[in-house]
């Protein structure tokens, strides 16, 4: 559609494996078009062969980069100085930056600072700074791990899985934020929307997903921490707008 977001993905392909490439144009999808598909790396290194036919089936461009230097990082200054050409092509409204590496941080900084949308995808193992610079960042691994249980283990077992992917201090900050965004947003009675409350959420942690947690929407996510009162209201045309507030008794 004309009024879709168009993205420029960009893969790091000395950190992020091959066994993501679904994922990562998925997520992408979910947001927008992908009207660049670049991969960066050595591709005379055997380290990076796994990746050829995914490429070809993805229809993603390798970007050759020969590591001039042992211990410099070549393949991270060819995507920052691609990623600028392309900001100042003014040929795309955000970027998708698939790496796990912290030296991403100023670029993302540096998108979002001319406007673009930003959407980081890594492993858990990314440090928190790349991490805050995106707009929405997606943890990897977490997807592709929840991606094979649903073909592999039956729902029952799935469920019982459920909320051990993200550490419980986590889930502790996510639930100290959602305490937050209702103490500033909700009406007099404590009431907040649920769009509202997804949106502030989005903000103040770039990387929250409920599927983190095993969920595949808000609102069974805010059932499942058993703090919080939900509220289904009809607008009258066959559709419930879903309200949350702080059970009584439950301390902020």
């Amino acid at each position: 559609m004309e009024n879709e977001l168009k993205f420029a993905v960009l893969i790091d392909a000395d950190n992020i494996s091959d066994k993501y490439i679904k994922i990562i144009l998925e997520e992408t999808a979910n947001s927008g078009i992908a009207t660049y598909k670049r991969i960066y790396g050595d591709w005379t290194s055997p380290q990076l062969a796994s990746w050829k036919a995914v490429l070809l089936d993805n229809s993603i461009i390798p970007m050759q980069q020969y590591s001039y230097t042992t211990g410099k990082n070549a393949t991270d200054s060819a995507m920052i100085i691609d990623a600028m050409d392309i900001l100042y092509s003014k040929t795309v409204d955000g970027f998708c930056l698939a790496s796990s590496d912290s030296d991403f941080t100023r670029l993302a900084a540096r998108l979002r600072e001319a406007g673009m949308q930003v959407i980081g995808m890594g492993e858990s193992k990314t440090p928190q700074p790349f991490i805050s610079a995106c707009n929405q960042f997606k943890y990897l691994d977490l997807l592709y791990e929840k991606k094979q249980e649903e073909m592999e283990v039956p729902a029952p077992q799935t469920k019982k899985r459920r909320e051990k992917n993200k550490p419980q201090k986590e889930l502790e900050k996510t639930k100290k934020t959602i305490d937050t965004i209702i103490e500033k947003f909700s009406d007099e009675d404590g009431w907040i929307f649920s769009g509202k409350l997804g949106d502030q959420l989005s903000k103040r942690l770039p990387d929250f997903d409920v599927r983190n947690f095993g969920f595949t929407k808000l609102t069974p996510f805010m059932k499942s921490l058993g703090c919080y009162e939900i509220n289904k209201v009809s607008d009258g045309n066959d559709q419930k707008q879903i309200y949350f507030r702080v059970k009584e008794g439950k301390t902020k």
